[in-house]
């Protein structure tokens, strides 16, 4: 078990690590012990549908402490971390005392340091680039944005390309007005769980398959008649590999593989954008010494 570190009482909480290394059970011991909310800071949990698959609470989870900002959002909407922020702004500004917990580094990037308020995009502009090999959109960037950019995350590329393409302003100018953070680090309790490789992997394995104890194939199923891959939430790791199990393309061995796979794969991320991006958070190493 993670033990509970010292808080001081007047400050909110904000718990980052990677995908499975018990975010959410720390959080839930801090609210109970404290009398806080959960606020989530997972950008795939704020989707109704795959409650299972994305490892959002569950109903005994949430009798035992309030919790907000979960499953609200319809499964075929967009959403931004700019909506996540407007959102959580609420938490911050009246008596509750939040507890901010989830693996989306940007989430937490933009609360403590601040986002640029940057336009929508049309979603004529989302589907030009859509259309786009990732070379092309990497050649039609300034020099600036190009230099701050993993230029192979397809994703990260795009958006940068988007807003380009639609306000006629590098995303780079519109990130250097940015505005003053909502909750600087030095006002927060920064906690970011660092797990050791393997532990983790344990972990995720075990985790699937408690959900596919817990129904997760039946979730597949009922979603199945909603799939979009175009829709954000099916960004969730597994999801299409689930509604290709149950649609018979692909066999329950072969979607396992492919789901472990990929969260390995992104809890490999995780942890190279907490170990740069959180420096002067307070490290809980995993599995806690003896």
């Amino acid at each position: 078990m993670i033990p509970l570190p010292d808080i001081p009482e007047d400050r909110p909480v904000l718990i980052a690590g990677p995908t499975a290394s018990g975010k959410s059970g720390l959080a839930l011991r801090i609210a109970e012990t404290g009398g806080r909310v959960i606020v989530n800071a997972d950008a795939l949990q704020v989707f109704d549908g795959w409650r299972i698959l994305t490892a959002r609470p569950d109903a005994g989870d949430m009798e035992r402490a309030p919790h907000a900002l979960y499953g609200h959002v319809p499964h075929d909407a967009s959403y931004s971390a700019g909506d996540w922020l407007r959102e959580a702004a609420r938490y911050l500004d009246g008596a509750e005392r939040p507890i901010f917990v989830g693996g989306t580094g940007l989430y937490f990037s933009a609360l403590t340091e601040g986002l640029a308020e940057i336009p929508a995009t049309p979603p004529e502009v989302r589907a030009e680039g859509d259309s786009l090999p990732l070379e092309t959109m990497v050649a039609e960037l300034d020099d600036e944005t190009r230099a701050k950019l993993d230029l192979r995350n397809r994703a990260r590329v795009q958006r940068a390309w988007e807003v380009a393409r639609a306000t006629g302003r590098s995303i780079s100018a519109w990130q250097a007005d940015t505005p003053p953070p909502l909750l600087p680090i030095d006002a927060a309790a920064p906690l970011v769980l660092r797990p050791e490789v393997e532990w983790l992997d344990a972990r995720i394995a075990g985790r699937f398959e408690q959900m596919l104890e817990d129904g997760v194939l039946d979730e597949a199923r009922a979603m199945r008649p909603r799939w979009s891959p175009g829709h954000q939430s099916a960004k969730a790791i597994g999801a299409a590999e689930l509604i290709a199990h149950v649609e018979g393309r692909m066999t329950l061995e072969e979607a396992r593989q492919a789901v472990l796979v990929a969260t390995r794969q992104y809890a490999k991320r995780q942890r190279t954008w907490f170990r740069n991006r959180m420096k002067n958070w307070t490290p809980i190493h995993l599995p806690s010494p003896d």
